[in-house]
């Protein structure tokens, strides 16, 4: 696998550190852009796996620390949902400029929620993937619901979420609140993927029907049937991947 470690500027001007996996003989099927889930980074088992296993089918794929997280500059308690959407934007540009625009958009988690909010701003795109993302982003307030009353009064307060501490303020609340998804989904007029594992104790399923509901055909949905919210199995992973595979492939500029 060849690998390169790449950064770009994201959103708020931040440096974002990114890694490309490219395949070693051939032109890539195409460059697939990934968003890690809700305080992750692209190093996460799931975006690790299952970038290697669309390598291993000839995808070239970028996934990215969103600002403030992994390797990333910036402050994760200055961002936003909408920032999120922002970095995306900024790393499917970078791509343009510096490789290939993406043509496939896959999210993990609330990484899913950005690339549904980011798809209609990425031209090139024309496959869009989620694996257990939520319908809505203001379902991440559940990881610090215990603190959400002080997050209000005073304006910001630390939280644990995942066994770490990170910053949360007023305006991460404020933004999440003013969006839905449900008119990206519908306007977005690109293919839909999606993963849900009816057993995801982080995200319910009913975000699935959700999402699908919204969308526009062409639509799919698989079930991840036993899967936990962060595909730990590493079959499951592969399993995601194998089956991105053969659907993305139908999207390619090439094949188009």
């Amino acid at each position: 696998m060849t690998q390169e470690k790449l950064t770009f500027t994201g959103e708020s001007g931040d440096q974002l550190a990114g890694r490309l996996d490219i395949p070693d003989e051939g032109e890539p099927r195409g460059y697939v852009l990934f968003a890690h889930c809700f305080t992750g980074s692209k190093d996460v088992l799931a975006a690790v796996r299952i970038a290697k296993a669309l390598w291993l089918r000839g995808f070239a794929v970028f996934r990215f620390d969103f600002t403030g997280l992994g390797e990333s500059e910036g402050n994760f308690a200055n961002t936003t949902f909408s920032s999120n959407v922002g970095d995306l934007v900024a790393a499917a540009s970078f791509l343009r400029e510096c490789r290939e625009a993406p043509t496939v958009l896959i999210g993990h988690s609330l990484g899913g929620a950005a690339v549904l909010a980011s798809a209609g701003k990425i031209p090139e795109a024309r496959a869009v993937c989620t694996i257990g993302a939520p319908a809505d982003p203001e379902h991440v307030v559940h990881h610090f619901a215990d603190a959400r009353d002080e997050i209000e009064a005073a304006g910001e307060a630390e939280v644990t979420i995942g066994g770490r501490p990170f910053r949360i303020k007023s305006s991460f609340l404020e933004d999440i609140e003013g969006h839905s998804l449900e008119k990206s989904i519908r306007d977005m007029r690109k293919a839909l993927l999606v993963f849900h594992s009816p057993v995801d104790d982080i995200v319910d399923i009913g975000n699935a029907r959700r999402i699908y509901e919204a969308a526009r055909h062409p639509k799919s949905f698989v079930c991840l049937d036993g899967a936990d919210h962060m595909l730990t199995d590493r079959a499951d992973a592969y399993y995601v991947a194998e089956v991105i595979s053969a659907w993305a492939n139908r999207y390619n500029e090439e094949t188009a």
